[in-house]
């Protein structure tokens, strides 16, 4: 029965050989192309074609456009099948040009093909569901891969980073490495779970896997060093996320030292041959949370700080003028923003608006009632800080910088007109 079977599947892939050389080469087909491919994803689940395979590789890193007739000839032979040992031979096969890093695979977004429900048609369910299973993880991953290759594909992103702050890309660092441990939560997935898929394709298939998974678990280790460098200088939102992503790779860790045990007990060479795991420490973790919680107490105390302080919002209504003007504490209405009862320092003389560049002359027209300076340092405040940002016609309280919470004040004017328009005498 077994030879039988071995001879029904030489005679479909003879068949398709032929029928592929006899094909019309267009930009979607290439004959000699194709021919490999079927040759890369024969029946025979006992022996796998590196010869074919490498030539593959090798003509897609040579021209871009060998990458379509690729891709048309691969999808169109993976969703007619129902082996698993082809649909593994082209999984392997697609997982080979990812490592090409060629600019036409980053291009491609979801997988062309789908075998997320795959099915052999050539065994009895009893006998098969472990491939199958295989065959649907396997193909999961890849198809998550070739997601975040797209995501991650090169543009403007040099630009990009020249034009961000140094918290923006940290959190765009964050993001991939949860990309990362999510690639990995998939891959560790991958593994024969029932007795008698101990055959030579999936020990192949093994060492892809056991390979990749150091690949994305090196970048991720890597990443969260480079994380840790400046955590000390991020806010609270990137130290959570540079926390929480630090304790699931702990867990990951624990996990890939769990799954590298199975994988050497079922015989799979490349296991033997990696370096061992490295644990996240504890102390690093522990040293994140304290400082976390340094960060959340410092944001804490400085919100009690701002809370106190005698800021009107720019969209306050004006206030009227209090009843009794024999009283110091006023009420100053202005065009742009409002200072609320403050007790401010009556003027004896013009003169003291030199502060503000206004010569005493050109209050001419006002009365002889005492002008009260709006931005002067009350009784209970710190005095004023002259020349607030290396502007002379700019005056702020010590103990707030209104320009730090409101737009900028424009610099007043000189003239006459402007500044009736910001100084209100009451």
């Amino acid at each position: 029965m077994r030879f039988w079977k071995r001879a029904s599947a030489v005679l479909k892939d003879n068949n398709s050989i032929c029928l592929a050389k006899l094909a019309r080469r267009t930009s979607f087909r290439h004959p000699e192309l194709e021919a490999a491919i079927i040759k890369a994803t024969s029946h025979d689940e006992f022996s796998v074609d590196y010869k074919n395979a490498q030539r593959i590789f090798a003509l897609i890193r040579t021209s871009s456009s060998f990458f379509k007739p690729f891709m048309w000839a691969l999808t169109k032979r993976i969703d007619k099948t129902r082996s698993w040992v082809v649909a593994i031979k082209g999984l392997m096969l697609i997982h080979g040009i990812f490592c090409c890093n060629i600019p036409a695979v980053r291009r491609i977004g979801r997988l062309p093909f789908d075998l997320s429900d795959f099915t052999d048609g050539h065994s009895k369910s009893t006998k098969s569901w472990g491939f199958n299973g295989f065959v649907r993880s396997y193909f999961a991953y890849l198809d998550q891969r070739s997601v975040f290759l797209s995501c991650n594909a090169p543009g403007d992103d040099g630009k990009d980073d020249r034009e961000t702050d140094g918290s923006s890309s940290m959190m765009k660092v964050l993001a991939e490495l949860q990309r990362l441990q999510a690639l990995l939560d998939i891959l560790i997935q991958i593994k024969p779970c029932t007795d008698g898929m101990n055959v030579r394709l999936i020990l192949e298939a093994m060492d892809c896997i056991v390979i990749e998974i150091f690949d994305v678990y090196s970048k991720m280790c890597s990443g969260i060093a480079g994380v840790l460098v400046g955590i000390y200088k991020a806010g609270k939102t990137e130290a959570t996320m540079a926390l929480r992503v630090l304790k699931k790779a702990a867990l990951l860790g624990e996990e890939l030292s769990s799954y590298f045990e199975f994988c050497k007990d079922f015989g799979v060479l490349n296991v033997s041959e990696l370096p061992r795991v490295e644990q996240i420490p504890e102390e690093d973790i522990r040293e994140l949370e304290q400082m976390l919680i340094e960060k959340i107490s410092e944001n804490r105390n400085n919100e009690s700080y701002h809370g106190n302080r005698a800021v009107a919002p720019l969209d306050t209504p004006p206030m009227e003028k209090q009843e009794d003007p024999n009283k110091f504490s006023k009420t100053i209405v202005t065009q742009d923003w409002v200072v609320f009862d403050d007790e401010f320092k009556a003027k004896e003389s013009t003169a003291e608006f030199l502060i503000l560049g206004v010569d005493k002359d050109d209050f001419s027209d006002v009365g002889k009632t005492d002008c009260i300076d709006p931005f002067a340092a009350s009784q209970n405040f710190p005095p004023l800080l002259l020349g607030c940002h290396n502007d002379p016609t700019m005056v702020s309280n010590g103990f707030m910088e209104l320009e730090y919470y409101y737009n900028q004040i424009p610099p007043a004017s000189s003239t006459v007109e402007n500044q009736r328009n910001w100084i209100v005498s009451v």
